[in-house]
């Protein structure tokens, strides 16, 4: 569930309206701040500054983050800086679309989708997926 809402919060910063200037380029940026945003590192300088300072308002939790959380974060960021931008609206509207859903029907939207991604990497591995039971 902690992992779900980082991800809905990494979403929620890059795509927030609300932000204040960031002209910080890449190596004015605290140690801290590159490690957290290693990912960027090659378009970072390019960044719109109302996207950079979303992405350092979220740095700013990464040090709390445990070892799987940070890498599931570099993951994410690595995947939606590669995304075009009519990928990253199409991304947008299916999070607003989730969220309109009841609370218990997200939760078994999310088990489904749990459940295709394990059976998408077992068959990426060679693995014969196990089914689940009902």
């Amino acid at each position: 569930m902690r992992s779900s809402a980082l991800g809905v919060f990494l979403l929620l910063c890059l795509t927030s309206t609300f932000a204040s200037a960031a002209s910080v380029s890449w190596r004015a940026l605290s140690p801290a701040q590159r490690e957290a945003l290693a990912p960027l590192v090659q378009q970072w300088d390019t960044l719109p500054e109302i996207q950079r300072t979303r992405l350092l308002e979220t740095a700013r939790h990464y040090p709390h983050l445990t070892h799987e959380q940070k890498e599931r974060f570099h993951n994410r960021l690595a995947k939606w800086s590669k995304l075009t931008p009519e990928q990253r609206d199409a991304a947008r509207e299916k999070y607003r679309a989730f969220n309109k859903i009841p609370a218990d029907k997200r939760e078994q939207v999310k088990q489904m989708v749990r459940e295709q991604e394990a059976r998408k990497a077992a068959a990426a591995s060679g693995v014969p997926a196990i089914p689940q039971s009902r």
